[in-house]
Parts: structure tokens; C-alpha cells; sequence
């Protein structure tokens, strides 16, 4: 969440105030070493998250406070910046708490003076004030071997001998230098330990809970544990309120910075602050002897169907799951018992394992398939995984279903230590009357993604081109164990930039549609692009968890596959073309769309062509290599007959070419 925007009077008389402070500072600062940093996760300048706990291979992390405008913390960010090129085993976070500066602010100020280390903003000044931090331009160095211990504390321009000290596992000759000196950092809720205190558990804290805790934590809900009661909440304070400044609950993983969203679960600052406060201030309860618990009365129980009574009740095929090992993806279909065509409206999803299935996918074929498989549908029905179970048209929408056909599902099963037969079920919300606009979807993958051995910040990119105005209503976004971050970025005909979906931290386990609050309406000619980010690392605690290292060695090169330890690049945009109508269906829209994907999936650099070396047509050894709504690749048949196709000789393949090799493909397919 962006802070708040403050006017130009208010802006210079806060500037004012802290060059004053500055001047005048006589406090000296908190002695710091041996105090251990909690952890936490905080977003850059460029949108991208960072865990303090994250990376706990290297042998130090360095904190330094960041205020803009201030030379001395701009002095800081360059000496940390050439301590990072000299110490890359080493983590570098500047930290901005300030309350006067912004995302934007802090990006402006980092790129007018070439500084790339990341400067995390601190909008809720938690991070800062829990650090202790008194000065801009105030440094610490944390031991990870040590709990995180803090080490050493003084100016940022002194920290280099100490830093030496240890990276080599020696402790600082100096561990403590007071004589810091720069703009003085104000933290509106520091020294207020009094008043939190007095936060109220029934009127404060209660509430919060309910709205953006309590479905989950319940019974029949998805967690682990349930917040049935007072004591129930203070027994698990501690991790609530790290997994708040971690940012891992509430599990909406969108960055709010760029776009407003419908049904956002995130924490208001207010609410953040509040629970935090009140859980630091020992998780104190108002309950009167003998009186009613709140949240007691409030915790109902979770309904099996959130939305209603369905219209519709389809079970999927049972399957049994084994205790153990590698589940190929399982396709089944069913034959649809629709006898007339419906309007589908949602659908809801009923696994018959919470552990064991990691997600379901559901379309529509026009005929059932002779083998009882079948998954390159033609209408999608939603799908579900943890904290995504139903699938929601926005007002005025629906999807077409015609009757007969089948109903095909995709189910990755994850093995839990012990076989289950697995019973899911998908309800269907149909509505009689013809919707005013008609949702689509188009999915934005790259099937020739190779993810580097023992990368931590690996690369990939893919982009969708619309042929004509569109109105964009939400994404997904999809990776496996090795994704870390995703953007989702319009590149406008005339070159302009805008972020619509941020995801500084991806987190594999939360996968849901993010839905944004008001339609993003894309000219033609709108490149939608995908980025992605890997950690095919050892910091990578997802991968730490397979002892064979068989399936998730960072030292292997990771390709496209359908199983967990490969990858995917795999963003799913649901969207309505902006002049289609029940009476005016644009099929010829959406048929040239798909057929540009040919060219835009592997289009690294996004010239509008596949020059040969964006062809990559490795792929490891059972890899299916083919994207999830069933485009098969042909790059390794264009690679291996490139200069035959490039007809201008202009070193890259136009979108016009591609379809002249495709239609002789196909002729002698056909012969």
C-alpha cells in the first residue's frame, strides 16, 4: 500500500522540520549490538520483495537506514553499493522508514544517482523502529549464525573493517560506534508502549480478525489451527505477528502499490499496526471476568458452499493417491449433464484432500473423449488451489456452456506421507438471462523457459498481443517451487509502461485469481507482458526440504514440466473484447490472438520477431515441454530450418513467416 500523498506546503514544511532536526539532533543513538532483528519482508524500488531470513547462507546482512534528500544517506547508499561489488556473498538493505517519502520517491531519487542496491520501503515503519534506528545513514551489521544477532552498529562509512571482521567469523574490534550523524528519523509510534497497552481485544483486535482471518482459521476452513477463542489467538500471537512483518498472512500476495483490487485481504496499515502493537504489548485481553469472548460469538463455522446452494453438483472421478512419489498429472473427463446450453455465472471447488490436492483445473470439450481423457478444452470452468476455491464472473458477465459435450478436469496430486482416495467435487451457478459482456481468457506461458543451475534471481519473460481493445478483469499467476516473483506489465502502442499486477514475493503454496477493482481497458496494439523471476538456489528453502535432492537439486537446469520440481511460466488473464457481445461474438478475435502466441511465448526481447537464438529447444529428459492449455511447441522444427524460413534474410522470423511454415507444416502433415 502506497503511503499517503502529502501537498506542497505540507511537503516543504516537513523537509523544514527534518533539516532542523538534523541540525539540531542532540540524541544519541541506541546501542544496538546484541540485539537480535526479527524477521521481515519488505518491497524495493523495483517492486521486488525482500526476507531478511531468506538467505541464510551468506555470511552477513548489512542494514542501513535510508532517508531521501539527505547527503549523507545517499553517501551511505554508495559506500553500500561498493561493498556489495566487493562482497557478493553478502546481503545489502537500505531501509527507508521515512514517512514523507514514497515507493515512486525512493525509485526517482535511486535512478537519478545510479544507485541499484535495493532501498526498501518501510510504509508502515515498523521495520525501522523495531531495528532501533535513530539516524539516517545509520548502519548494522546481523549475523545470521548468531539468530540474526546484531554485531556491529555505527556510521555506514565505517562499517568496512567491521564487515572484514565478519565475513572471515571474526568478531569487530569495534562493535559499537555512537557518533553517528545525519537527518533524524521520526517514528510516530515510537516511545507509545503505554498506548498500545490499552488496545482494545474486543473492539480493536476482534474485528480485524474476523474480516481477514477467521474464514480461513475456523472449523471446516483451511488452516491449520482455528481462532475459536481469546486464548487460541495469544497462544499463537508470536507467529501471528511474524507472519504479518513477513508478510506470509494474510496470504494475498498482490502488491497493492500499483493497482486497487477487489476483495483484497491484505492488512490496512491501521489494521497492521494495531495487531502488531497490541501482540508487542503482550496480547493483552479486555474480557471482563465471566464476560463473553467476541470472537467465541463470531466463529460460525465455514459452509461447504461459500457461495450458496449450487445449481449444479459434478464429482470428478475418484483417484487413489499414493503415500509416496511422483503423481503424473491426471486428466479425466465426465460427460456433461447439461441437456441445453447455460450461462455459467461461478463455479466452486470441493477437494476431497486439502493436503493432498495441490490444484484442479476445469474446461469444457465439445464431445467426450474416446479414452475418457481430454484437457485441451475450449471453455474454461475455473479451477481451484489453496486459498482460490471459487471462480466468480464480475456483474453482467457470464460464459457461454453449451449442452452435451464433457466437462474435463486436471488434477496435480501431491503425496502427504499417507494414500488417500481422493473424492472432489465442482458446483456449477448458472443464470437464465443473456449477460450484458462475455469473459474470455487467454494464458500468457513460455514452454522453452530453462531456469540456470544456481541462480537465485533467474529471468524469463513472455507477452500476449491484443489484436483489438480489450478490458482486462484479472490474472493469475502460476509457477512451481523455483518461482520467487511475477509482474504483469501493459506496454502500450505508443511505448508507454504500466504496471497491473506486482508479486514481489510469489509464494507457491497461495494461488488465486486477483481480481481488480475497476477494469483496465487495453487499446489494440497492448503487448501484455509476463515476467518472471526463479530461485534455483540453495538459499531456496523449498527445494531444502527434498533429502534425496533428487527432484529439486539446485544444481540442475530446470525446464517446463507439469511436475512441482520442474517449472512453468504460466500467467492466466481473464478479460472481455471491448465490442463483444452475446449478439456480437468475437471468436475471430480470440482465434487470432492464439495464433500470435506462436510467435509472442518465446519473443524474449520483443521486437515483434524469434531471432534463432530466442529458438531454445533444449528440454530435459521427460519433460512434456508443451504449454497447460495444449499448444504444443514447433520452435525445434523452426530452429532446424531457420534460414529456409526467414524468406527476407533479416535474421529473425516475422509472425507472417511463421504462418507460411505452419501452413506447409501442415499441408505435408495433411499428405
Amino acid at each position: 500500500m502506497q503511503k499517503n500523498k502529502i501537498g506542497t506546503v505540507a511537503l516543504l514544511a516537513s523537509v523544514s522540520a527534518i533539516i532542523l532536526a538534523a541540525c539540531s539532533a542532540s540524541e544519541t543513538s541506541a546501542k544496538l549490538v546484541g540485539a537480535k532483528v526479527d524477521d521481515y519482508m519488505l518491497v524495493d524500488q523495483t517492486g521486488m520483495g525482500h526476507i531478511l531470513k531468506y538467505d541464510t547462507i551468506t555470511p552477513a546482512v548489512v542494514l542501513v537506514s535510508h532517508v531521501n534528500g539527505d547527503k549523507g544517506a545517499l553517501a551511505a547508499a554508495k559506500t553500500v553499493q561498493d561493498l556489495a561489488a566487493k562482497h557478493p556473498n553478502v546481503v545489502f538493505h537500505m531501509i527507508n522508514s521515512a514517512d514523507s517519502d514514497t515507493r515512486d520517491t525512493i525509485a526517482a531519487e535511486a535512478k537519478a544517482n545510479g544507485i541499484t542496491i535495493p532501498i526498501l520501503d518501510d510504509e508502515y515503519q515498523l521495520i525501522g523502529n523495531s531495528l532501533g534506528f535513530t539516524y539516517a545513514g545509520e548502519a548494522v551489521i546481523v549475523d545470521p549464525k548468531k539468530n540474526f544477532e546484531i554485531v556491529y552498529h555505527g556510521p555506514a562509512d565505517t562499517i568496512e573493517t567491521a564487515l572484514t571482521d565478519v565475513v572471515a567469523g571474526k568478531a569487530p574490534a569495534t562493535a559499537e560506534v555512537m557518533d553517528i550523524k545525519g537527518t533524524k528519523l521520526v517514528f510516530a509510534d515510537r516511545g507509545k508502549e503505554a498506548e498500545f497497552a490499552k488496545i482494545s481485544y474486543s473492539n480493536d483486535v476482534v474485528p480485524i480478525l474476523m474480516a481477514k482471518c477467521v474464514d480461513c482459521h475456523q472449523p471446516n476452513g483451511i488452516a491449520p489451527w482455528h481462532m475459536t477463542n481469546y486464548q487460541q489467538v495469544k497462544t499463537f500471537a508470536p507467529m501471528i505477528r511474524e507472519s504479518i512483518r513477513r508478510d506470509r498472512m494474510p496470504p494475498f500476495d498482490a502488491d497493492s502499490h500499483y493497482r486497487a483490487f477487489a476483495k483484497n485481504e491484505n492488512l490496512s496499515a491501521e489494521e497492521t499496526k494495531t495487531l502488531v502493537h497490541w501482540i508487542e504489548a503482550g496480547a493483552p485481553s479486555d474480557i471482563a471476568e465471566g464476560g463473553e469472548d467476541p470472537l467465541v460469538k463470531g466463529v460460525l463455522g465455514r459452509p461447504d458452499w461459500p457461495l450458496g446452494e449450487p445449481d449444479l453438483v459434478v464429482d470428478i472421478p475418484a483417484y487413489d493417491v499414493p503415500a509416496a512419489g511422483v503423481v503424473d498429472y491426471q486428466i479425466p473427463a465426465v460427460k456433461s449433464p447439461l441437456t441445453k446450453g447455460k450461462w455459467l455465472k461461478a463455479t466452486t471447488f470441493k477437494p476431497g484432500n486439502r493436503q493432498g490436492v495441490h490444484h484442479i483445473l476445469a474446461g469444457w470439450l465439445p464431445k467426450m473423449p474416446a479414452n475418457g481423457r481430454g484437457f485441451d478444452w475450449e471453455i474454461s470452468m475455473g479451477g481451484y488451489a489453496v486459498g482460490n476455491e471459487s471462480n466468480l464472473a464480475p456483474s453482467n458477465w457470464a460464459t457461454w456452456v453449451p449442452p452435451g459435450g464433457a466437462i474435463s478436469f486436471q488434477m496435480h496430486y501431491t503425496p502427504i506421507g499417507k494414500a488417500f482416495t481422493d473424492n472432489s467435487k465442482i458446483a456449477f451457478y448458472f443464470q437464465d438471462e443473456a449477460p450484458e459482456m462475455m469473459k474470455r481468457q487467454v494464458v500468457i506461458a513460455d514452454p522453452s523457459i530453462e531456469i540456470a543451475a544456481n541462480t537465485a534471481r533467474h529471468h524469463e519473460t513472455a507477452y500476449v498481443l491484443f489484436p483489438a481493445d480489450v478490458q482486462i478483469y484479472a490474472a493469475q499467476v502460476h509457477a512451481h517451487y523455483r518461482g520467487y516473483a511475477s509482474k504483469l506489465t501493459a506496454i502500450y502502442p505508443d511505448g508507454k509502461e504500466e504496471i497491473l499486477l506486482n508479486m514481489p514475493h510469489y509464494d507457491f503454496n497461495w494461488q488465486r485469481d486477483y481480481i481488480f477493482k475497476d477494469l483496465i481497458d487495453l487499446p489494440a496494439g497492448t503487448k501484455l507482458v509476463a515476467d518472471y523471476w526463479y530461485d534455483n538456489s540453495a538459499n531456496n528453502k523449498a527445494l531444502q526440504g527434498d533429502t534425496t535432492k533428487a527432484l529439486t537439486n539446485p544444481a540442475k537446469k530446470i525446464f517446463w514440466g507439469d511436475q512441482s520440481f520442474q517449472e512453468m511460466l504460466f500467467t492466466a488473464v481473464q478479460f472481455r473484447w471491448k465490442d463483444e457481445t452475446p449478439a456480437n461474438p468475437r471468436d475471430d478475435l480470440q482465434a487470432a490472438l492464439r495464433q500470435t502466441q506462436l510467435l509472442t511465448m518465446a519473443d524474449d526481447n520483443r521486437d515483434g520477431k524469434l531471432q534463432e537464438s530466442e529458438l531454445r529447444t533444449d528440454s530435459e529428459e521427460g519433460a512434456s515441454n508443451v504449454t497447460s492449455d495444449g499448444v504444443a511447441p514447433v520452435h525445434q522444427q523452426f530452429k532446424a530450418n531457420f534460414a529456409a524460413i526467414d524468406a527476407d534474410k533479416d535474421g529473425g522470423l516475422s509472425m507472417q513467416e511463421l504462418g507460411a511454415a505452419m501452413e506447409q507444416m501442415q499441408r505435408r502433415r495433411s499428405r
